[in-house]
């Protein structure tokens, strides 16, 4: 199962599961670790990072809907400063 899915949401979708009401996240240029202790989904707002994972890399920029699953192991390389909406299950 994959750990990392990056959709499209048309404009209708994200008004229909509230997403625009969700906190925002905002990180400037930079290069971490993360571990996800749940599910995460977000709408990428601004920027791009490149996501470096057990499965790959994955390249995320503006307008990109992202799951990232519970469990998942990876490194965040942040190219441009990222500012997404963002909810946990």
């Amino acid at each position: 199962m994959a750990k990392v899915i990056i959709e499209k949401l048309s404009e209708t979708e994200v008004k229909t599961r509230a997403i625009k009401s969700w906190p925002i996240w905002e990180k400037e240029i930079s290069h971490f670790d993360w571990q996800y202790d749940g599910d995460e989904e977000c709408l990428i707002l601004e920027g791009e990072v490149i996501v470096d994972t057990p499965d790959g890399k994955f390249t995320i920029i503006k307008g990109d809907f992202v799951t990232f699953k519970n469990g998942l192991n990876c490194t965040w390389d942040i190219k441009k400063p990222v500012k997404k909406h963002y909810n946990f299950h």
